[in-house]
């Protein structure tokens, strides 16, 4: 139907002074009063579709640039294997990865120290050190801040990266900043905009990412607060800067293409705007980082 209606429309209109008759105006008034969607067959294309295509040529191009040029990377390890050595971590806590490399050669299985080694750190470890860590979190939040980075795909296949720092207290964004290159000195001048002056923040939790060197931890000290920094390969260790980056990709970025630098920057201004005034937490009794007032009026809705 969509198809047909947008051919007669091209074929009743081949020029562009073409003049509107009583007929075509019947039509379309017709059309208007008995059929309500049809708007929607006049459009080719939806934002979604636009968005889904864009995020699929992302994908291609940056896995066609990264393909290798020959086979590469080691064999997959075996489940069993994997299996076998997560049962010698637990029931051997002492063991290193050179007694589980002998144990296994004995048992006939041919891997290397390494592949054990890379295999023992993704072992179930004891839920203590987990427990204390979200202990930590909830007794301190007043004094915990958070900074992350999220990465953003432009139109042109482009990648930004978007710097926050969040308050655990009240999910709070401090500050926001969008760049191409991450590099250690521009986040410690993101910092220095972030805690302008003495900050309330004792804490500020980040990961280990190469980008932060050694001079971040450092310009964090020289602001008065202690940085914390997370295991490796543990994001959930930094939850709260990870739960604002899902809220705002599927908020925000799942649905627009962000055009360059200026054009994110902006979207993420309103975003965050939206996000202190207007929508509601569950972590803080579906209230809003500002504490809006409810409404006291009462009564039907129409």
């Amino acid at each position: 139907m969509r198809g047909s209606l947008q051919h007669a429309i091209v074929k009743s209109y081949p020029g562009h002074h073409t003049r509107i008759g009583l007929l075509d105006k019947l039509f379309w008034v017709a059309v208007r009063r008995f059929w309500s969607g049809w708007k929607q067959s006049l459009i080719v294309v939806t934002p979604e579709t636009v968005v889904r295509w864009h995020r699929a040529g992302f994908s291609l191009y940056w896995r066609l640039i990264s393909r290798p040029r020959m086979q590469v990377g080691r064999r997959p390890t075996s489940k069993e294997v994997r299996e076998l050595i997560f049962k010698m971590v637990a029931e051997n806590p002492t063991w290193g990865a050179p007694r589980i490399h002998g144990e296994l050669l004995m048992l006939g299985f041919n891997l290397s120290e390494r592949t054990i080694s890379r295999w023992m750190k993704r072992a179930p470890r004891d839920p203590q050190p987990a427990q204390r860590w979200l202990a930590f979190l909830r007794n301190h939040r007043e004094a915990i801040a958070a900074m992350d980075f999220f990465a953003a795909p432009t139109i042109t296949f482009g990648v930004l990266y978007c710097f926050f720092v969040i308050n655990h207290d009240r999910r709070r964004i401090l500050h926001f900043n969008v760049t191409k290159h991450p590099t250690s000195s521009r986040i410690v001048q993101q910092l220095r905009e972030a805690f302008p002056f003495e900050s309330t923040s004792r804490f500020l939790v980040f990961d280990r990412d190469a980008k932060y060197g050694r001079e971040v931890p450092l310009a964090v000290r020289s602001l008065k607060m202690s940085p914390v920094r997370t295991s490796f390969e543990s994001p959930w260790q930094n939850g709260v800067a990870e739960r604002w980056v899902e809220s705002c990709r599927r908020d925000l970025l799942d649905h627009v293409i962000a055009v360059n630098e200026r054009h994110l920057r902006r979207l993420l201004f309103e975003y965050v705007r939206y996000y202190h005034e207007d929508r509601t937490h569950l972590g803080l009794g579906k209230g809003t980082p500002i504490c809006r007032t409810p409404s006291r009026s009462s009564g039907r809705l129409r």
